[in-house]
């Protein structure tokens, strides 16, 4: 169901016209969150999950995974509810294991009535985890999804298994949309050492983008994920070349709201008391464009409530996340979600 409301002052602010009349809006909201390690508890020899079982370093229990489920379904059921008053309606997720963890996720009792839909194919990621996405069954109907596969070799030439990145094309409220979610490889080995890796990752985006566009150049694309990179990174400015300005955008372009986020401190993950925004949300300029009957960005936000945050000990003020200093403390996750809200104005 749509949820209408009215702006006054936020108008002025995302359009730039000024206008004493109010008006009113449907949201849709977009959001992304890396789950931390959402796996099962049975060991599957054909991964590296072998902490996450009950015999493993991790004492991954039954008890605990109940938990987990109960803490993320918790989480993706408030993502941006302050200015939507729901939850959101396409969720991009990494880090879990299989379908069946997703669908667990999806039967809780938080999150059952939102009645979501699943997209997730299996990645040959070695330690087992990889992408989804969620859709409300209401608002969004899929046409069309595919796992493609980023091909890495490593220095010795050997095959580097990583996640795919899963391209979702569907109709939203009448519109299409197409949705990229993505698990870029991490920074394992030091940031220099890795970053071709996610240069790769970047160049896949492109190959995507252009593959959409050319059998429609005014198709809109939301790209979403971890990135392990920030905004102003070489992956996303120089190879996706996305820009952080509404001011300067041309039709082709992408925007990438987070970037302006990122200038202003903000971040979705810490490490050694730096913040980094590598969780992220872009999209095709044409996004960005009012038009009647269609959705257009209205702000983007990193979901980081209090009850996220992690109060004592060597990690204050981090994400509050499952295991801390390799004990069990029960949180959510090391990163925060992040989201965007697009707007239609109701006639």
């Amino acid at each position: 169901m749509s949820i209408p409301f009215t702006l006054f002052v936020a108008f002025f602010t995302i359009s730039g016209v000024l206008s004493q009349e109010a008006k009113t809006y449907n949201i849709r909201t977009v959001a992304f969150y890396n789950l931390e390690n959402l796996f099962d508890t049975i060991n599957d020899p054909l991964t590296l999950d072998d902490d996450r079982t009950p015999e493993g370093k991790d004492n991954w229990t039954t008890e605990r995974y109940d938990e987990k489920i109960y803490n993320m379904s918790k989480v993706l059921s408030e993502i941006g509810s302050r200015d939507s008053q729901n939850s959101p309606d396409i969720i991009g997720l990494c880090e879990l294991e299989n379908r069946q963890v997703v669908e667990d996720l999806t039967n809780h009792p938080t999150l059952r009535e939102k009645d979501y839909g699943i997209i997730h194919f299996d990645s040959p990621d070695e330690r087992g985890i990889d992408v989804a996405l969620l859709y409300k069954k209401t608002v969004f109907l899929p046409t069309s999804f595919a796992s493609l596969r980023l091909l890495l070799t490593n220095e010795n030439e050997y095959r580097d298994y990583t996640r795919d990145q899963l391209v979702v094309g569907g109709i939203l409220d009448g519109e299409e949309m197409h949705f990229i979610v993505n698990h870029w490889p991490s920074r394992s080995g030091g940031e220099a050492r890795s970053k071709p890796y996610r240069i790769a990752a970047a160049r896949l985006n492109n190959k995507i983008i252009d593959s959409i566009t050319k059998l429609n150049p005014e198709a809109k694309i939301i790209g979403m994920g971890d990135f392990n990179d920030d905004p102003i990174d070489d992956s996303l400015k120089k190879i996706l070349k996305t820009k952080g300005s509404l001011t300067d955008l041309e039709n082709r372009d992408l925007y990438n709201p987070m970037e302006t986020l990122y200038k202003k401190g903000i971040g979705s993950l810490a490490y050694r008391d730096q913040w980094n925004l590598f969780d992220q949300i872009y999209f095709t300029a044409n996004i960005t464009h009012e038009s009647p009957g269609r959705y257009r960005f209205w702000k983007a936000g990193v979901y980081s409530p209090s009850h996220l945050i992690d109060k004592k000990g060597q990690y204050k003020g981090y994400p509050l996340r499952t295991y801390a200093g390799g004990n069990y403390i029960g949180g959510y996750s090391d990163h925060f979600p992040v989201y965007i809200h697009l707007i239609k104005a109701i006639d």
